[in-house]
């Protein structure tokens, strides 16, 4: 698809095309059946509609689309009009999710300049120059021109087939570049978790970065302090949950960005030592392997690997100056580097709850006696507890052989079980007491 597609470029292109379908080669059965008919039911209603974004991008690239997006000229009220089974959702920038079973199909309608908006309730910027609201409505080229990279700015009609691209997107895929729309300085503020998107892309794609476009990401880093802590959580999830785990790692900290999402444990990586840096090089290696088999992953392996060293790093003064034990050291130095991590991203319940029970289990992992062993492969998270063992050990931590003794024990049949506990705690033997000898019989 790509050869076929790139034949149309010349150095002289203009940067706004339309290409026909039996040129791009896209084919509309390619795409999921949930965003053909929202966008055929907007065309039907009188409405201009396209599958735009990443969809497009990943389509032309003969990849797997994640999602797909539809934009369309139809005002948010519009589209809940036009479907029965679609509800307005968001403040900052109003969207549409319109439901076909269990698939949801996020609608868009094409933006327009925050400079037109008539009100505040329509857009409104923070002091730092964030993008508090942006509900200014307008053109599918204002829509265009909105978006973040030209690579994302390329619109696909399934109904008639055609690709149109107004922002020379389809050049840049072709040189596999990543390249902002607009000045980057003033994108980078009006929204800097587009900091981190340069970033993803580079290291999901393998693209490069325009030089105009990278010159300010390590600049301007630090703008990430004014995103919401629960937004840069969702961050971290596309981030690192996406199969490139490794390459993105490796492109954040090359950018000074990583230390604004872990502070901790960038801290770890930089003055750490060589086992701090494998740990968690090693657990994104294994996030992308398990992605790639089709494994399940969760954001509370990722955390607890990636604050494991910090946490360590905390503890040992508690155990070595103040004297108390691993339980107690872990409950309180927890306790701080979970306060400092959450200042910077959000850490929902359901998967904070798990990372510190990940922790837990490195400690009762080592105590093997007949009662703990079982009860200890019994914990509803022991599996992940045993992969994160695991992990330290393929690290380079020295966990003295408590990875091959686990795998052997949660699959042995019972007496084998018995048999490997009596042999890491024999049965202490009771000392016989010793008569006392009676004392002679005064006379």
């Amino acid at each position: 698809m790509l050869k076929k597609l790139f034949k149309l470029f010349e150095p002289s292109a203009a940067a706004s095309q339309t290409i026909a379908e039996q040129d791009h080669g896209i084919d509309s059965h390619d795409i999921s059946h949930a965003s053909y008919k929202t966008i055929e039911q907007l065309q039907r209603a009188g409405y201009e509609a396209y599958l735009v974004g990443g969809g497009v991008r990943d389509l032309l690239l003969d990849a797997d689309p994640k999602d797909f997006d539809v934009a369309t000229s139809a005002t948010p009220e519009q589209v809940r009009k036009v479907f029965r089974n679609a509800r307005i959702i968001g403040k900052r920038f109003r969207i549409v999710h319109v439901r076909f079973g269990r698939e949801i199909i996020e609608v868009t309608t094409f933006r327009g300049s925050h400079t037109d908006a008539r009100s505040s309730r329509d857009a409104s910027q923070s002091d730092t120059g964030v993008l508090l609201r942006d509900n200014v409505y307008g053109d599918i080229k204002s829509d265009a021109m909105r978006r973040d990279f030209t690579i994302n700015a390329l619109y696909y009609n399934p109904i008639n087939g055609e690709v149109l691209d107004f922002c020379g997107g389809l050049k840049d895929l072709k040189n596999r570049t990543i390249r902002i729309i607009g000045d980057p300085e003033e994108r980078y503020k009006e929204d800097p978790v587009r900091l981190l998107r340069a970033a993803r892309f580079a290291g999901k794609l393998g693209f490069n970065i325009d030089p105009v476009t990278e010159k300010p990401i390590r600049e301007h880093a630090d703008y990430l302090a004014h995103i919401p802590s629960a937004r840069l959580f969702e961050e971290v999830l596309k981030l690192f949950m996406s199969g490139q785990a490794t390459a993105t790692l490796n492109k954040l900290r090359d950018y000074d960005l990583f230390k604004y999402l872990f502070p901790a444990t960038n801290h770890c990586l930089d003055h750490g030592t060589d086992f701090d840096r494998r740990l968690v090089e090693q657990a994104t290696i294994n996030t992308d392997k398990r992605i790639r088999q089709g494994k399940r992953i969760t954001p509370a392996f990722i955390y607890a690997a990636f604050l494991w060293s910090p946490l360590q790093a905390s503890m040992r003064p508690l155990i070595q100056d103040q004297k108390m034990s691993p339980q107690e050291a872990m409950l309180q130095a927890s306790q701080g580097i979970i306060s400092q991590q959450l200042a910077c991203t959000a850490i929902p319940k359901r998967f904070l709850i798990p990372m510190r029970d990940i922790w837990q289990l490195q400690l009762r992992l080592p105590r093997r006696d007949r009662g703990k062993a079982y009860a200890t492969l019994e914990h509803q998270r022991f599996r992940a507890g045993y992969d994160f063992l695991l992990l330290r050990e393929e690290a380079g931590e020295n966990v003295e052989g408590l990875g091959d003794w686990w795998t052997k024990f949660q699959f042995a049949p019972e007496e084998e079980r018995e048999a490997m506990i009596a042999q890491i705690a024999p049965p202490r033997r009771r000392n016989p007491r010793k008569r006392r000898s009676k004392k002679p019989a005064q006379s």
